[in-house]
């Protein structure tokens, strides 16, 4: 579950509490691209804020290009950076949702990983 707090005594929205804090989870890498975010309502029942104040801030966060909405298949976040950094984002969403479909453990796939890139 996406850890998001809001602090309702804020001088600052709550729209934008949320909207600062997926930029924040998003520029780090912690949430990197393809990953599905909750639904608008699920994150506002969450947070127990008003569906139309997540609403807001996933379309605030859309025009920023950094998450698709894709109708009925839910909101992903987008790949970030130059195009090698994009493309290396999809990749590895894609090795990721490959070895969970193979059950292979995180720490594994990981180790994986190192050796290809021969450490």
């Amino acid at each position: 579950m996406l850890q998001l707090t809001i602090e309702h005594g804020s001088p600052v929205a709550p729209f934008d509490q949320v909207r600062a804090q997926l930029v924040d989870l998003i520029a780090s890498s912690t949430l990197i691209a393809g990953t599905r975010l909750p639904t608008v309502r699920g994150l506002a029942e969450q947070l127990g804020i008003a569906p139309n104040t997540v609403a807001k801030a996933y379309r605030a966060l859309e025009n920023d290009g950094f998450i698709e909405t894709n109708g009925r298949n839910g909101t992903v976040v987008s790949a970030q950076g130059d195009v090698a950094e994009q493309q290396a984002q999809l990749a590895a969403q894609a090795y990721v949702a490959r070895a969970q479909q193979l059950g292979v453990p995180a720490s594994a796939a990981l180790e994986y990983v190192r050796r290809a890139f021969g450490e």
